[in-house]
C-alpha cells in the first residue's frame, strides 16, 4: 500500500536526498519526538571512528579480526561463538574497547547490524565496521537504541548506494539522533546485557561438555595424533583410497580414521542428504542463511531478502531438524542445527543439509562439529583458492557413536546450551522493547 508524504524544499535541500523511503511519514514522526525531547546528533556524544582492514591474515595469529559479518552476534567478546579471523599485531591496527558499540557499514544482509563489545581482550576490528567510542550515555543503552525498531529505522534512512553495494558512511552515521537517556532506565539496561552474557557463556560450557563427553567416549582424547615427518604406506593402500596425498597417509590421519571407523558406519548410514530446491519469486521476501551466518556454537542466523533480489546461490531449503553443515573450508567447524523458527528458509549452496535418520540432530551436530571431525573433513578438499569437500566423500565420512546413554547425556547438554541462548536473545529483546517504550511510549 503507497503512502504519501509530503516535505518542503529546504529539509530536501538540507538533507540531500529525494527518494520517499528517506521521507517515510512513521521516521520523521520519531525523528520529530526524539528532538523535541532533547536528542542530539550522535557525533556530538560520541567518538566516530572505523577500524583497518588487515592487509594479510595469519592462522597463527594472537588478535581476533571482528568483521561486518561477525555483528550477528550482538555482544562481542573472544569466546562469543564467531569465526574470527586472525591477524598478527601490528602499529595500525585498530583495537577495541570495552563498551564500544559497532555498526557493520557494509554488505547486504548485514550491514546496520549492532553489537556491544563486552569483552575487547586481543580483538580488532576493519575498515567496514563503524565504532561508536566514549559515547556521553552508557553504552547498553546506545547499543539498545540502535538495535530497536526506530534506531533501525534511522540507519536504513542513512544508508546509501545500489543494491548488492551499499554503505552506510561515518558522516551519516554523525548526523542520526540518539534520545536523552530516560529516568531509571540505566541499571535495568545493565542488567540484561549482563544477564544476556551470563546465559551465553553458560551455553558455551554446557556445549563444550556435550564435546568433551562425545570425545572422551569415542575414545578420541587418547589418540596417538603425534605428527611424523616421513612415513611409509603400502602401494594397494594408495590403490584403495585412490590418492596419494601425503597428509591424506599420515599415521595420525590413519589413527582418526580406524577410530571412527569401528562401527562401520558412515554418515550416509545415519543422515539423508537433502535437495529441497528453492525457486525465489519477485516480490516474495524468503530468509537466508549463508555460511557466514553460521556461529561457532552450532547455530545459524538469516536475514530476510527479497525474491528479486536473492543470491545466486541461495539453493535448498531447509526444515527443523536438519543439519547443515559447510562443504567449504570444512575446517572451520560451521554446521547448524536448523529451529522450528527456521522451517521453510534457505541456504546456500555451499552447504550439505542432512536430515537424520537414526541419530538425535544434536548428536549429528556434535559429532560434524569435532575439531578432529573437521580435520578429516578438511583432508578431503580439493582446490586451494576455496578448498571444499565432495557431497559423496562427506556422505562417506566414518562415524562411530556412543551407547543410548551417553547419547542421551550428549543431546541434554546440548538442548541445555540451546535453551540458555534462547534466554539471551529473550534478554536482549526486552533492553530494545524497554528503550523503544521509554522514548516513544510503544510497547
Amino acid at each position: 500500500m503507497a503512502v504519501w508524504n509530503s516535505v518542503d524544499i529546504g529539509t530536501v535541500l538540507e538533507a540531500d536526498r529525494i527518494d520517499g523511503d528517506y521521507f517515510k511519514p512513521q521516521d520523521l514522526e520519531a525523528i520529530r519526538t526524539i528532538k523535541a525531547a532533547g536528542g542530539r546528533e550522535l557525533g556530538s556524544i560520541a567518538k566516530i571512528l572505523t577500524g583497518r582492514t588487515p592487509s594479510d591474515y595469519a592462522d597463527d595469529g594472537s588478535l581476533a579480526v571482528v568483521r561486518s559479518g561477525n555483528l550477528v552476534a550482538p555482544l562481542i567478546y573472544p569466546t562469543c561463538g564467531r569465526p574470527f579471523l586472525k591477524a598478527q599485531p601490528a602499529r595500525d591496527r585498530v583495537r577495541l574497547n570495552r563498551g564500544d558499540v559497532l555498526i557493520s557499514s557494509i554488505g547486504m544482509g548485514s550491514i546496520g547490524k549492532i553489537s556491544l563489545v563486552i569483552d575487547p581482550t586481543d580483538l580488532i576490528t576493519v575498515s567496514e565496521v563503524t565504532v561508536l567510542r566514549n559515547a556521553k550515555v552508557p553504552a547498553e543503552f546506545l547499543f539498545a537504541y540502535l538495535a530497536s525498531p526506530t534506531g533501525q529505522s534511522q540507519i536504513e534512512r542513512e544508508v546509501t548506494g545500489a543494491t548488492g553495494q551499499q554503505h552506510l558512511l561515518k558522516s551519516k552515521v554523525a548526523r542520526m539522533l540518539i534520545p536523552n537517556v530516560p529516568d531509571g532506565i540505566d541499571k535495568p539496561l545493565r542488567d540484561a546485557v549482563q544477564g544476556a552474557y551470563e546465559r551465553q557463556e553458560a551455553a558455551r560450557l554446557a556445549y563444550a561438555k556435550a564435546e568433551a563427553l562425545l570425545e572422551s567416549t569415542l575414545g578420541l582424547d587418547k589418540l596417538d595424533l603425534t605428527p611424523r615427518l616421513f612415513y611409509e604406506r603400502p602401494y594397494a593402500d594408495v590403490q584403495t583410497a585412490t590418492r596419494f596425498d601425503a597428509e591424506y597417509f599420515q599415521p595420525r590421519m590413519q589413527n582418526l580414521i580406524a577410530a571412527m571407523s569401528r562401527t562401520g558406519q558412515t554418515i550416509g548410514d545415519v543422515a539423508k542428504l537433502s535437495k529441497r530446491r528453492f525457486k525465489p519469486k519477485a516480490g516474495s521476501e524468503f530468509h537466508y542463511i549463508e555460511i557466514g551466518d553460521v556461529s561457532g556454537n552450532g547455530t545459524a542466523d538469516s536475514n530476510p531478502i527479497a525474491g528479486e533480489d536473492a543470491p545466486s546461490r541461495a539453493t535448498w531449503i531447509v526444515k527443523p531438524g536438519d543439519i547443515i553443515t559447510t562443504t567449504v573450508r570444512p575446517i572451520r567447524r560451521l554446521s547448524a542445527i536448523i529451529t522450528e523458527e527456521q522451517s521453510g528458509h534457505v541456504c546456500s549452496s555451499g552447504f550439505a543439509v542432512l536430515t537424520p535418520k537414526d541419530i538425535a540432530p544434536e548428536l549429528l551436530l556434535v559429532y560434524l562439529r569435532l575439531p578432529l571431525v573437521c580435520e578429516l573433513l578438511d583432508v578431503h578438499t580439493t582446490a586451494s583458492m576455496y578448498p571444499a569437500i565432495a557431497i559423496a566423500d562427506l556422505m562417506k565420512i566414518p562415524i562411530s557413536l556412543p551407547k543410548d546413554a551417553t547419547r542421551q547425556k550428549i543431546v541434554t547438554k546440548v538442548r541445555q546450551s540451546f535453551n540458555a541462548r534462547r534466554g539471551a536473545r529473550r534478554l536482549l529483546g526486552e533492553a530494545r522493547v524497554m528503550v523503544e517504550t521509554a522514548i516513544l511510549g510503544k510497547s
